[in-house]
């Protein structure tokens, strides 16, 4: 089995407080353990309830923002222990793709120049040369190569979410961090950009985190899963199979709000009560005991903290966790 592109190792970041009682308020803990590989020409699918610490993790990994703790492995190497210099050189190699195309690009940069700017600063090509590699990728978005001397307000959202990613191309990553890039289009677009991103997966051989909360979306592009709740996955594992048979309540409870096409189908809804807990004064134990409707959760649920263990193929962080047939 060959050595995967990026590994992440209890990955930690939390928040200081801020205001006047800062002193005495807890940190939040956005994100606090988590461990993934992502292979070469894979996608790994990160999903959970807004302000679980998803695209914290996604941040956090590209050093867009400082870890509390914890090592991120790009190609055999720490990537949050590289100096100014090696950062640098090695940045390009790992990109983004923002949630929101209204707000990720320069109003006032026209467009030919924003795809332009990376290969400008990493001098991937002579000067004289970047007006056609610009429309080379325009091109391979499915854009017309024209379109470099419009300004974003000119397109649609499916469109600017497009320059966003062909400015992501433009420095020839080998990981690119979708942080949610659909959620904000229209269901329609939805389906020609997440057909846009596997197509350039089977051509470049690029690999990708895919952040989001739709589970639909993940089960279209992901080879495999991870769930987060609280800072912490919960669940993990080859993603038709988690779907298919969770372990983890948590997760038996996000598939069930998916919204089933046939009318006829009928799906128990699983209603979690309360609110989520905060990431600053976490419950003891396990961190969704609060809200855990399974009737096997027991004082074991309230003291100690599971751990990822393997069952049946997948890991599940759940004391009571079964296979399901």
């Amino acid at each position: 089995m060959s050595s995967p592109l990026v590994e992440v190792r209890g990955l930690v970041k939390y928040y200081k407080a801020t205001g006047f009682l800062a002193r005495k308020a807890p940190p939040v803990r956005a994100v606090d353990g988590v461990s993934f590989t992502v292979g070469k020409g894979e996608t790994l699918g990160l999903v959970g309830e807004s302000g679980c610490g998803k695209s914290t993790v996604g941040r956090t990994i590209l050093r867009l923002q400082d870890a509390t703790a914890g090592s991120v492995f790009f190609d055999g190497s720490d990537f949050l222990a590289l100096d100014p210099a090696a950062l640098r050189q090695a940045r390009r190699k790992l990109q983004i793709i923002f949630q929101d195309p209204y707000s990720s690009l320069n109003p006032r940069m026209n467009v030919g120049n924003a795809i332009a700017e990376g290969i400008e600063i990493h001098r991937l090509a002579p000067r004289a040369e970047i007006p056609g590699r610009v429309a080379q990728l325009l091109e391979e978005v499915g854009l017309d190569p024209g379109y470099a001397a419009r300004y974003p307000h000119e397109f649609s959202g499916g469109q600017r979410q497009r320059i966003g990613i062909a400015r992501a191309l433009a420095v020839e990553p080998e990981f690119i961090v979708c942080d949610e890039p659909v959620s904000a289009l229209d269901v329609s677009v939805q389906a020609q950009v997440l057909n846009l991103l596997a197509d350039l997966q089977a051509r470049r051989g690029i690999s990708y985190l895919f952040i989001a909360h739709d589970l639909a979306v993940v089960r279209q592009i992901a080879q495999r899963v991870a769930v987060m709740y609280l800072g912490r996955i919960v669940e993990s594992g080859r993603t038709e199979e988690v779907l298919a048979r969770p372990a983890h309540p948590y997760t038996k409870a996000l598939l069930s709000a998916v919204p089933v096409p046939d009318p006829e189908t009928k799906r128990l809804r699983i209603i979690l009560p309360g609110d989520p807990p905060s990431p600053s004064n976490p419950p003891s134990g396990c961190a969704f005991h609060p809200r855990c409707p399974d009737p096997d959760k027991d004082e074991r649920c309230t003291t100690e903290r599971p751990v990822l263990r393997q069952i049946g193929g997948i890991e599940v962080a759940c004391h009571h966790a079964k296979v399901n047939r």
